[in-house]
């Protein structure tokens, strides 16, 4: 995996802590730096706090693109996406993760821990993190976002 991005921040909340661990290893070994907002257990967080943090770090550029893992992903993405310039996408297969950088330049990936199983988990890190945004018709619409 060629990643595009040299920066990627990554949080979690407890339902994704041990996914997000595992992702974090990953990255390291592939020589990505990684940003690990936390948390640093498994004890109950709230989500929006972490999401709050990685979306923060994207819009000011302290890294490229954002990683969060809750439950569904669900609410990680609901919580980054009240940022303005922050495009999270939950993703779950290939399909959505590739689409969801090449149409809507998604800048934060959002898994669900409790629907994605590692495995899968890093295939669709691998992907949204060597997917190129299209540009052309998408930047378009991306700017009325």
């Amino acid at each position: 995996m060629k990643s595009l991005f040299k920066k990627i921040s990554l949080s979690s909340d407890h339902a994704g802590f041990n996914l997000k661990e595992k992702i974090r290893k990953y990255l390291l070994k592939k020589k990505i730096k990684v940003l690990d907002l936390g948390p640093t257990n498994n004890n109950s967080v709230d989500y929006p706090d972490y999401a709050k943090k990685v979306a923060r770090n994207v819009i000011s550029k302290r890294s490229n693109v954002g990683i969060l893992v809750c439950g569904s992903g669900t609410g990680m993405a609901i919580s980054a996406n009240k940022f303005k310039k922050i495009r999270a996408a939950v993703c779950y297969n290939i399909a959505s993760t590739r689409l969801s950088r090449m149409h809507n330049n998604a800048n934060i990936l959002a898994l669900g821990s409790r629907l994605t199983n590692k495995q899968n988990a890093i295939k669709l890190v691998n992907v949204f993190l060597s997917t190129k945004f299209e540009g052309g018709r998408h930047l378009r619409r991306v700017k009325k976002i």
